[in-house]
């Protein structure tokens, strides 16, 4: 399974930098980015470290459960647009 857009947007919101995130994780800039680009086996506790540091306990919560969180932003997104003009 591949998980580095994921990491990569929690990361972006956050508004860290991967060597800013590298630093608070313990990992190196460059697993950062091998994590990202789904070149480097993310591990349980990378995952949780990552997902802490970033403030994003939904995204660890979806990644253990196997939700795939880009199609249910995508489907919230429509969601909520078709409740606004139905409105």
């Amino acid at each position: 399974m591949q998980f580095g857009s994921m990491l990569r947007k929690t990361r972006i919101r956050s508004g860290f930098s991967q060597e800013e995130l590298a630093e608070k994780i313990f990992l190196s800039r460059s697993a950062v980015s091998r994590l990202e680009n789904d070149k480097l086996e993310l591990k349980l506790a990378d995952a949780i470290r990552w997902f802490q540091a970033t403030q994003a306990p939904e995204a660890l919560a979806a990644l253990l459960c196997g939700v795939d969180i880009s199609t249910v932003v995508q489907n919230l997104s429509t969601l909520i647009g078709g409740f606004i003009i139905w409105i």
